[in-house]
């Protein structure tokens, strides 16, 4: 196994480089991805740039979470690697956890690996239901529970299937990225493992989820899957009625 690790950013000024020391500590090489951050993060990336083992790959134009992460994981594939362990650059992920989904990866490599989140206690009700809408969707998308969570983005992905994954014209850019994807590689047979993780929302981090464009992204992208399901259905079900015969 040949691994890398993904940081997408926008905007992450004073979180990101905080990140970076804290993932150093497991001498893996990072790629941290652009997407189209404004001046205030000059600075930022021109330290990251002295350091070998971050590589740091600039879009041009902010094209959203998903957008980042794609041109992250093609360049993992053009560089050699075969995993891909994603965090976001707001260190809401436990990166004390970082070892338990390597060692997931290692174990069974053709495995996608997602974290499911362990939320604190003053969450918002609101963003656990919207989160629980999605997750059902999810299900019925996917004929399973494989995909205990579609939205956290702390995950390590299998770089070849992903690459197919990522050929389908239809697939999203933005914060509808992340759950497509996986519905996508379930689809496509790849075996899930779950990994249950703290996230910490920190007063310093930067969010860019848009309330009303972003749910309406994913409204139409579950939209998308849904009817996708329909076509794929028979084949999902006659993998399911072959496990349990196994």
């Amino acid at each position: 196994m040949n691994l890398c690790i993904l940081l997408p950013t926008y905007n992450n000024v004073s979180t990101l480089l905080p990140m970076v020391e804290e993932l150093a500590g497991f001498q893996l090489p990072m790629v941290v991805v652009n997407d189209g951050s404004g001046a205030s993060m000059k600075p930022v990336f021109e330290q990251l740039e002295k350091r070998a083992d971050v590589t740091v790959v600039h879009r041009t134009h902010n094209g959203g979470k998903g957008a980042a992460v794609r041109d992250g994981i093609r360049w993992a594939q053009q560089s050699g690697y075969t995993h891909v362990l994603q965090m976001d650059a707001d260190r809401q992920h436990a990166v004390e956890d970082v070892p338990r989904f390597l060692e997931a990866a290692s174990a069974n490599p053709e495995f996608l690996i997602l974290g499911k989140p362990i939320f604190p206690a003053n969450t918002p009700i609101s963003r656990l239901n919207g989160r629980k809408i999605s997750i059902i969707w999810v299900w019925i998308e996917t004929l399973s529970k494989a995909i205990e969570d579609p939205l956290f983005g702390f995950r390590v992905y299998p770089v070849p299937a992903t690459v197919r994954a990522l050929r389908s014209p239809f697939l999203g850019k933005r914060m509808d990225f992340d759950p497509e994807v996986a519905v996508r590689l379930v689809w496509a047979g790849v075996p899930v493992q779950t990994i249950e993780t703290p996230v910490t929302y920190h007063e310093d981090g930067v969010s860019h989820f848009r309330l009303f464009y972003d749910n309406v992204l994913i409204s139409w992208m579950h939209t998308r899957l849904f009817f996708g399901m329909l076509i794929r259905s028979w084949k999902l079900i006659g993998r399911r009625i072959f496990k349990r015969k196994r």
